[in-house]
């Protein structure tokens, strides 16, 4: 049963707001009152009668324990009135809150030693201790405070800078995380549902060939670069990508406040480079569940809910990693002139574990160039999945190391991005578990090329679009694990009988005009109501898929003829929306050699249909293995020759369909030749054309 997307949304929004209230400024506030916990780190300093003179704590300061200042008069007594005096704005309550929870806290120590212990007197009660206003201030930091002082107000007044200035900006910077996350999965949705509004949907389908299909270099989108220097987006995805971008810089570099004197950056200018080390380190942990869940294969809400594909979000990956990268990179080298100076800082392990992360975030990229996934690609998946986690465990101890858990949300971030993996994989087992085992028939067709028949799966009949990732466990003992995606032809659609059959049941419904200027009839209500691929023979057929394979240098070249293959199924995936296609008035399959096997699906999930197929003359076999698919469709196969992609979608646009839809599957090159058709035909004429590129670039 598929979930309506819209319970979907509204999970996910409650699911937010869960998440969100364990970030500072939304559900956590590490200062329950500035005053009084200024008041206390002021204080800080000053050593006890019952302090560790000898202990050298933090900057050669006495220790002070929490049951050394839960007893100590002089402690509670200068407390209690520093807060008397400068929290005048908070009642009584709110400040015995207070004193009950932070009075005798050990503000230098997380984790149990953090626990305060009771204070001998409440708040009121050590008021009333003192009989009358304290006149003196503490001597000096290495002389014991025994009487009840003043809070020496230069250093009142720098410690309540500090912890305002550093929280507004720890709440200003994850508010902007919000943002950064919420705009980078939102803006897909959003175009989205844009596309599908009345007043919309045909101004974009005018701009598409200008704005959102071509490539922004050149011809370029699923071959590589020159040098194999990575896959060039479509303008409308540069579009995007653009936005956000703009929209991570300008967060990066708007609203900073500096409030000085300043106990930890003395000077603005220091200051407001502390704010920006502070705010891009947060948009680096901010956009890792955003990484993470746009690889993802179980991208359930992106996927549902926009019609963009897996390969693009693999695009989009890439290119948010360079960004949390760049980030990652100007939190760590405006990290250098603060702390290096600071033997203490740089002596701790919590800043060795980020030198450890900013190390990592610069090998990931490069360890995942073109050039090493086209070399090995299981290489590069293993090193990827390994540095990932590794990076992943070293962001976690930078954090709580430094300031521990539950103080400014950091660790948030790390439970989302965590989430998103472990769900995608969790439901990567949970489809091979619901798919079981199974035997699949292995059959050679010769020169390279093999069929697969698996027999009895529940998602045979669901739609054209598909594909799955195969497992062949028993091909190779060293790597079980192994697996490749493979599109889904219904088996039952392999027959020719089948076809003629269903294409019969299509044009037995009522007809309704939609080629405006041609006067065709196309049966919309027919392709509406259609979803997937169904039989009516009198001889019942067995629900089940065929693969057809190209043999490769990974686990797939030990694929030989078999009866009984075992075979493990994750899947099945959509690779895109099928609805815009659906509803066009005709619909184009324009194909390379294995590229077939995608295409065949539509077949029998339109009723307006014509193939265009080219195909190696060393691949004539599987030509000839689906020749009965084939024998009912109006079609162009050609064997050792090449389409004129720009002539045939030329030709198309002079019938006067409103709109033509097409699908193309095959080499790179052709991909994008027939991308760049689309686009210079579409721009002529009134014709207007939704392609879908099925190609395997990941």
């Amino acid at each position: 049963m598929r979930i309506h997307p819209t319970i979907w949304v509204a999970a996910c929004l409650l699911q937010a707001n869960f998440v969100f209230s364990d970030l500072v400024g939304f559900g956590l506030h590490p200062f329950k009152i500035y005053c009084a916990s200024a008041c206390q780190w002021a204080l800080l300093a000053y050593p006890l009668e019952c302090s560790d003179l000898n202990a050298g704590g933090f900057l050669g300061w006495a220790t002070t324990s929490s049951e050394c200042k839960a007893n100590d008069t002089a402690w509670l007594t200068t407390l209690a009135w520093c807060l008397h005096v400068k929290c005048r704005a908070h009642r009584m309550s709110e400040l015995q809150a207070f004193w009950e929870t932070d009075a005798t806290r050990d503000l230098l120590n997380f984790g149990d030693k953090a626990i305060p212990v009771p204070a001998k007197w409440s708040y009121e009660e050590s008021l009333q201790q003192i009989t009358e206003p304290p006149r003196r201030r503490p001597v000096n930091k290495t002389t014991v405070l025994d009487f009840t002082a003043l809070v020496p107000e230069i250093e009142y007044q720098a410690q309540l800078n500090t912890a305002l200035g550093v929280t507004r900006e720890q709440e200003t910077g994850a508010e902007y995380g919000v943002i950064i996350l919420v705009t980078g999965f939102g803006i897909p949705i959003i175009l989205t549902w844009a596309y599908h509004l009345p007043f919309t949907s045909r101004l974009l389908a005018k701009i598409s060939p200008y704005l959102i299909q071509p490539s922004s270099i050149g011809t370029y989108s699923v071959r590589p670069l020159p040098f194999l220097r990575g896959n060039a987006p479509t303008i409308g995805q540069t579009a995007y990508l653009a936005i956000f971008f703009a929209i991570n810089i300008i967060l990066m570099s708007v609203n900073y406040q500096s409030m000085q004197p300043h106990l930890y950056y003395p000077g603005q200018d220091m200051e407001i480079k502390a704010y920006v080390f502070y705010r891009t380190g947060i948009a680096a942990y901010a956009l890792l569940p955003l990484l993470i869940l746009f690889a993802s294969r179980n991208n359930v809400l992106l996927l549902w809910l926009t019609n963009w594909s897996h390969a693009t979000y693999l695009l989009l990956h890439r290119w948010v990693a360079r960004l949390f990268v760049l980030h990652a990179l100007v939190h760590s080298f405006l990290a250098l002139p603060i702390f290096l100076p600071q033997k203490a800082v740089v002596d701790s392990d919590y800043w060795a574990w980020g030198v450890a992360a900013t190390i990592l975030c610069v090998v990931i990229p490069f360890a995942s160039v073109l050039p090493i996934r086209r070399w090995s690609y299981e290489v590069f998946l293993i090193s990827h999945v390994v540095l990932s986690v590794i990076l992943v465990v070293g962001l976690w101890y930078h954090v709580v190391l430094w300031i521990g858990l539950d103080t400014y949300g950091y660790e948030t971030w790390i439970y989302a991005a965590c989430a998103v993996w472990f769900f995608d994989r969790a439901a990567r087992v949970g489809r091979v578990l619901r798919n079981g085992i199974r035997r699949g028939k292995v059959t050679d067709l010769g020169d390279g090329y093999v069929r697969v028949d698996v027999p009895r799966v529940g998602f045979a009949n669901d739609g054209p679009g598909l594909h799955v990732y195969a497992y062949f466990p028993t091909l190779s003992l060293w790597r079980p694990w192994e697996n490749h995606p493979f599109s889904v032809v219904p088996t039952a659609l392999m027959s020719q009988k089948s076809v003629q059959q269903h294409r019969a049941e299509q044009s037995s419904g009522s007809s309704s005009p939609t080629a405006k200027e041609s006067g065709i009839q196309i049966n919309v209500d027919d392709v509406e109501k259609h979803q997937g691929f169904s039989v009516t023979s009198s001889t019942p057929v067995e629900p089940g898929i065929t693969l057809l394979i190209k043999k490769s240098t990974g686990i797939t070249k030990h694929l030989q003829s078999n009866d009984g293959l075992l075979t493990l199924m994750d899947g099945p995936y959509h690779n895109a929306s099928t609805r815009e296609i659906r509803q066009c008035d005709r619909l184009l399959l324009i194909g390379g050699g294995i590229g077939i096997t995608s295409l065949l699906p539509w077949i029998a999930s339109h009723p307006n249909v014509k193939l265009f197929w080219s195909v190696k003359e060393s691949a004539r076999c599987l030509v000839e293995e689906v020749q009965g698919v084939l024998s009912e469709v109006e079609k162009d196969v050609r064997v050792g020759n090449r389409l004129d992609v720009v002539h045939l979608l030329e030709n198309e646009a002079s019938v006067g369909y409103s709109k033509v839809g097409v699908v193309v599957s095959g080499p790179g090159g052709l991909c994008d030749d027939v991308r760049a058709a689309v686009v210079a035909v579409g721009k002529k004429g009134s014709t207007s054309f939704e392609l879908d590129v099925d190609a395997y670039s990941w």
